[in-house]
């Protein structure tokens, strides 16, 4: 599932593709995919809109128009927004029709399509007045200036769960996945079984550094493309090539040569080196 580096790729890489322009119609091709409203009536009142803002929360694309309305969109673990040029725009400039996999189709005063893709059917697009309705439960974005190790602290102090399954936990930090929690924890030097509880001051500064570190790397490369993300551009994300220890169980760690260990928390596969995290 793309992360916060992902969308925020994805929130960048849109901006000067569609800054500006103006959906003529939406075809639903697959009318669950729509979370709110109903298929029919999200058709009917995103005809007319133009693109106005472009933004992110947590693993969320909010695309704000000049109705005053948001465009809200979530990936999750397969979905796709590309720009495909039509016909109108000459022949060299049409591209392949859209596929089974393809479930909406925003068409543009550009004479292009924005489509979403999602060949497993679990991304969801919603069109609100105020974004609070899908976004209000998140946590704090861990990029902010706003977040401070004493905001991390208030997240985990007296909490028994692992540090892994706390910063997968959305309403106590928003954006954070699987991949970032494993590099940051590796980086801080942390054990993710912990317990969040048993964390010092000392070792959530630490946290809290290599959180915004990691998650800085992932954004400057463009995220992680692995499986089915890439940003817009269809160019692949490069920061695959940096993982520490995600994806390498029984890899020997770059730092001491022990092995990656492989184990299973809050229902997600976790690597860590046993002898560098504590």
């Amino acid at each position: 599932m793309p992360e916060l580096p992902e969308v925020e790729t994805y929130v960048r890489a849109l901006k000067p593709l569609l800054q500006g322009k103006t959906i003529l119609s939406a075809n639903v091709r697959w009318p669950r995919i729509i979370a709110a409203p109903d298929a029919a009536r999200f058709a009917d009142l995103i005809r007319g809109r133009r693109f106005a803002s472009f933004a992110r929360r947590g693993k969320y694309i909010l695309l704000g128009l000049d109705s005053e309305e948001t465009l809200i969109i979530h990936l999750r673990m397969t979905g796709q927004l590309r720009l495909h040029g039509t016909a109108r725009a000459g022949p060299d400039l049409a591209e392949t029709r859209p596929d089974k996999h393809t479930h909406v189709v925003f068409e543009l005063d550009s004479d292009e399509e924005l489509r979403f893709r999602d060949t497993r059917k679990f991304g969801r697009i919603w069109l609100v007045e105020n974004t609070e309705t899908v976004v209000g439960k998140l946590g704090p974005e861990p990029l902010e200036a706003a977040f401070v190790p004493q905001t991390l602290a208030q997240a985990l102090t007296g909490r028994k769960a692992n540090v892994k399954s706390l910063l997968l936990n959305q309403t106590l930090l928003a954006g954070v996945g699987n991949i970032y929690a494993d590099e940051s924890l590796f980086h801080a030097g942390i054990d993710p079984r912990r317990p969040g509880g048993s964390l010092s001051f000392q070792e959530i500064e630490s946290l809290h550094r290599a959180l915004r570190k990691v998650l800085r790397a992932g954004i400057e490369a463009q995220g992680s493309s692995l499986q089915d993300y890439a940003p817009p551009t269809g160019a692949k994300g490069g920061f695959q090539e940096q993982f520490q220890v995600f994806r390498r169980g029984g890899e020997p760690c770059f730092r001491c040569n022990t092995p990656v260990t492989r184990t299973v928390l809050a229902q997600r596969s976790t690597h860590y080196c046993s002898a560098c995290q504590k």
